[in-house]
């Protein structure tokens, strides 16, 4: 990609911007899509992008546990209902016709409304 910038400004843009695009383009002096176009086109910027939003979500991940450890109770019930299949509650909809019978769907794709049967 030829261009006033170098894969190496964007490399060295990224730690400490969380992976951020805008922060990236700003700390290298272009727009956001410019910085996506590097990340995307480079192997070597787009690992280290990768390598910067493991490390935030790692340290997101370690500040979780922390607030478990110190027995944040929103924390706690947040983690299970995200990660614990036995404990996020499972709910079942069904869905029927007129007086309990079968669900008719009217309205295909490529068939007009008038062409709908009517069901009854």
């Amino acid at each position: 990609m030829a261009g006033k910038f170098t894969a190496k400004q964007f490399i060295a843009a990224i730690p400490g911007s969380g992976g951020i695009i805008s922060q990236i383009a700003k700390a290298v002096g272009c727009d956001w899509h410019t910085a996506r176009r590097y990340i995307d086109a480079h192997p070597t910027v787009h690992l280290a992008w990768e390598a910067e939003r493991n490390e935030i979500t790692d340290k997101a991940r370690h500040n979780i546990l922390m607030a478990i450890d110190k027995k944040d109770l929103q924390i706690s019930k947040w983690w299970l209902q995200v990660m614990d299949d036995e404990f996020v509650p499972k709910s079942r909809q069904e869905l029927s016709g007129k007086g309990g019978g079968p669900l008719v769907v009217k309205g295909y794709v490529g068939v007009s409304p008038e062409d709908w049967d009517s069901g009854e």
